[in-house]
């Protein structure tokens, strides 16, 4: 089921690249400026199981996606700069920010050199609990378990389920129905628990890997001293706030800030929901990202920058940057707003 919606949506950026119609339509849709988002830059992997690539860009695309966006006369800008130009409604030139999560190590060895090459600002958005070496990249962790083994038992609605992974195609076909399983559970934490089980069982120790992927907080805050840089919070913990009670989201928010705050002394004003799609992030986090004085928090959702959102700060849609899609003629469709537009309706703003 994901490769077929993988499949439909590289069909639909084929047929808006080869029909012309993105050049038509760039200049009702691209807004005022895009936020893009991205995780992992790094150097392709040869893997045939990568069920988690549409989070990793190489550096190379990353290089095409700056290039063209400087080629189309838009200024890449910090997302204080952003916030600037929407509370100001200074929109006489169009604007492009950067925007990466979770705080991966490859973002300071392979994103930086990029950004720097280009004079290219960007914003990191870290999980606190990752920094701490404390957290838990579950979706790694479930990759690296059905990587190494020749079948995975769930256990959902109370049967258990052997989930074939004896080659490639079966192993994506078993992540796919476990990262399904694991959504429909009812926390985090019990999500976390069921992967630690997993783990537990063939031999993964996910207790080191953020450790192995995501940067220390001295790492960052050398990191953070580059002038190109700007970290913003991520929650404590990478959860899911619209499953957390009022009081946890809002202690996963602020106390997201406050720690990157103490361990790095400058101000982390800017938010990333995780898990920023509707069901996850809407009206209530929305108000309590307003309300703890966060100058921007950005989501999941598609779309370009418009005017409008200018009344929506804590509800900001950005533009993903996906592995998945890594072909040179798609940056001009994406940066187009046609793909978006298409996306939600031709609605400018979607911030319910």
């Amino acid at each position: 089921m994901k490769q077929l919606r993988n499949n439909v949506i590289r069909a639909g950026l084929d047929a808006l690249y080869f029909s012309g119609a993105h050049h038509l339509l760039r200049p009702i849709l691209a807004g005022v400026g895009a936020i893009f988002m991205l995780h992992h830059v790094r150097p392709a992997r040869d893997d045939m199981f990568q069920p988690n690539q549409h989070l990793e860009i190489t550096p190379d695309f990353l290089r095409e996606v700056l290039a063209h966006v400087r080629a189309l006369g838009v200024d890449i800008v910090s997302m204080d700069e952003a916030h600037r130009r929407m509370r100001e409604r200074d929109f006489a030139r169009r604007f492009a920010c950067f925007t990466f999560d979770d705080g991966y190590r490859d973002n300071r060895d392979h994103a930086l050199p990029v950004m720097r090459d280009h004079n290219a600002p960007f914003t990191v958005y870290v999980a606190s609990d990752f920094a701490e070496g404390s957290g838990r990249l579950w979706w790694v962790a479930l990759e690296r378990v059905i990587a190494r083994a020749s079948a995975i038992d769930i256990v959902r609605d109370g049967a258990t389920l052997s989930l074939d992974a004896h080659d490639d195609d079966a192993k994506q076909a078993a992540f796919q129905q476990a990262h399904d399983w694991l959504q429909t559970l009812a926390s985090d934490a019990e999500v976390q628990r069921e992967v630690s089980k997993l783990c537990a069982r063939h031999g993964v120790d996910d207790a080191a890997i953020p450790r192995e992927l995501c940067m220390s907080w001295p790492e960052l805050r050398s990191f953070a001293a580059d002038p190109l840089v700007t970290i913003g919070a991520h929650t404590i913990s990478h959860c899911n706030l619209a499953r957390e009670s009022e009081a946890e989201a809002v202690r996963q928010m602020r106390g997201s800030r406050e720690r990157i705050e103490a361990e790095l002394q400058r101000p982390a004003l800017h938010f990333a929901y995780p898990y920023g799609y509707r069901t996850a992030a809407a009206a209530r986090e929305f108000a309590m990202a307003r309300e703890l004085g966060f100058a921007t928090a950005v989501t999941t959702r598609p779309g370009m920058i418009f005017p409008e959102n200018a009344e929506h700060l804590t509800a900001l849609p950005r533009v993903s940057l996906n592995g998945n899609y890594q072909t040179t003629r798609f940056l001009s469709v994406l940066t187009s707003g046609a793909a978006t537009a298409m996306w939600n309706g031709f609605r400018r703003v979607n911030a319910a």
